[in-house]
């Protein structure tokens, strides 16, 4: 018997050091437990929780049944923070994923729009699959949302960029079909061109070669591959009879030999030409010595890079004045048409006039995009740097564009005039 109480004593000492041991356990997993609830990265308190958890319920055994509840309730209570901050996280996390949502369904509605309003050129559409490759790669940098509208907006994102492609390319195969066409009358207008362009009949034939030039800008593009090439042969073929007309001319005309000599001495006075600082007055010398170049007239064929002198001294003339960048920009152009107009040559103030039309239309493109491009910033303050940029280029293409137009309106009535 006394060994059987011993034994039973024995027992009892070794469960208690256990459940002591367990105690001691227990209480650095509640102490662990509640330094994580300051944690502030919570994925990581609660990973950490779970691990907790388990070892509280399968590694580490009971304490004495007397604290038993006591100790559970203070664990419970530190794990209750967690899983509380853990709910407020998801919740905040859930309104940013419904934020997203409505973010990439407002970038799908701006690829929709960029298709609809992409005009039926070569040029809008470059522009166009330039603003919806941006716009992708916005939505793509736009974070996870709600999980039961994953499929629908992935779904929708990729129908609408679908369609643009299959717009794009709907445009592009006609216009294969189209430049083909346009091959053959180029081809058509480079033979007439060669036809002519020996003839001794110079009377029919100037008109003829002004209008296969009109025509030949109005047929448009054709295939990249080919572009060059025939360009060439019809440049070669113009440019052609218009030398051979320029040398007769120049052998016809003996006035344009005096004319030379007349512009040879008033640039050579322009060296010493003294200004008086009044802005007005000035201008008015300037404008009076341009006046003056003008009525004297043409020169020979030959010789006609004296005006590419005239204009260097103008602008030497110009830099010595507090003038206008605009105004003298205006000035110099005006001068310019004016002797494209003495040579009469109607090509160089044609090819004038297309290359300000492109440089229009290019401008306003740039703005199109510019202001396009402020769609993605308008949850952003005006006062951020990047805003505060895009409106400056913005000004600055729109003051361009303003001066592109000018310049449009002074050759449109040279040429009417």
């Amino acid at each position: 018997m006394e060994t059987y109480y011993d034994a039973l004593q024995l027992d009892r000492e070794f469960r208690d050091l256990d459940f002591k041991h367990n105690l001691e356990e227990k209480q650095k997993l509640i102490t662990r437990t509640q330094e994580l609830a300051k944690e502030s990265n919570i994925d990581k308190a609660f990973r950490e929780l779970q691990l907790i958890h388990r070892r509280w319920k399968e590694e580490i055994g009971p304490v004495a049944r007397e604290i038993r509840e006591e100790i559970w309730e203070t664990f419970s209570a530190a794990t209750k923070i967690i899983h509380d901050k853990k709910m407020l996280a998801e919740a905040a996390l859930e309104e940013t994923f419904i934020e997203n949502f409505s973010i990439k369904k407002e970038l799908i509605g701006l690829i929709n729009k960029v298709q609809e309003e992409t005009k039926s050129s070569h040029a809008a559409w470059q522009n166009a699959m330039k603003q919806v490759q941006e716009i992708r790669d916005v939505f793509f940098t736009v974070g996870r949302v709600p999980k039961d509208k994953n499929k629908e907006i992935w779904a929708t994102f990729k129908d609408t960029t679908r369609s643009f492609n299959k717009a794009k390319n709907d445009f592009y195969k006609h216009q294969k079909n189209a430049q083909y066409d346009n091959l053959e009358q180029k081809r058509k207008l480079i033979k007439l061109a060669q036809d002519n362009k020996d003839t001794e009949d110079f009377e029919k034939a100037t008109p003829l070669f002004k209008k296969i030039q009109h025509d030949w800008r109005e047929i448009g593009h054709v295939p990249r591959k080919d572009s060059d090439a025939i360009w060439k042969e019809f440049k070669a073929a113009c440019n052609h009879y218009f030398d051979r007309l320029h040398a007769l001319k120049d052998q016809e005309n003996k006035d344009e030999v005096v004319n030379l000599e007349q512009k040879q001495a008033l640039l050579e006075s322009m060296k010493t030409i003294s200004l008086s600082g009044d802005h007005k007055q000035d201008i008015q010398t300037i404008k009076a010595t341009i006046t003056q170049w003008k009525t004297i007239g043409r020169v020979p064929f030959k010789k006609k890079s004296i005006d590419q002198k005239f204009n260097k001294a103008l602008d030497t003339l110009f830099n010595t004045l507090d003038l206008d960048k605009k105004e003298a920009e205006l000035i110099k152009f005006e001068n310019k048409l004016n002797a494209m107009a003495s040579e009469d040559d109607t090509r160089k103030l044609q090819n004038e006039q297309f290359f300000i039309g492109k440089k229009i239309d290019e401008t306003k493109s740039e703005i199109l995009q510019l202001e396009n491009n402020l769609q993605f910033f308008k949850h952003v303050d005006k006062d951020n740097p990047l805003v505060k940029e895009v409106y400056k280029n913005i000004d600055n293409h729109k003051e361009q564009l303003a001066l592109w137009k000018e310049k449009l309106v002074k050759i449109k009535a040279i040429q009417n005039g």
